[in-house]
């Protein structure tokens, strides 16, 4: 009889193969910069070259999602050589993502 994983309820060998499987799946992870609460007449008036102030500072960590699940934090940085002008972020902190996201 096949060993069945308790959790899924699903033979354990299917359980290994999904988990394997989805390790290759592509993801997007949502990088935030900071947060802007303006008025909706504010918003209105928005045209090319307003400024729209964030909540945070430019020393201030980001945030990386993916979906509505922070994953970690960083700071920005800009990428040097044949990558120059490029941004990327150097993590700083974690989440524990041993469960799962």
């Amino acid at each position: 009889m096949p060993e069945i994983n308790a959790a899924s309820g699903a033979p354990a060998s299917e359980t290994t193969l999904s988990k394997g499987a989805f390790t290759q799946v592509p993801i997007e992870i949502i990088v935030a910069v900071g947060r802007a609460r303006p008025l909706v007449r504010d918003l209105l008036r928005l045209q090319r070259d307003s400024v729209l102030t964030l909540d945070r500072r430019i020393e201030d960590p980001v945030e990386l999602y993916v979906g509505d699940r922070l994953i970690a934090r960083g700071a920005l940085e800009e990428l040097e050589g044949d990558q120059a002008g490029q941004m990327a972020v150097r993590l700083t902190e974690v989440a524990d993502l041993s469960n799962g996201l």
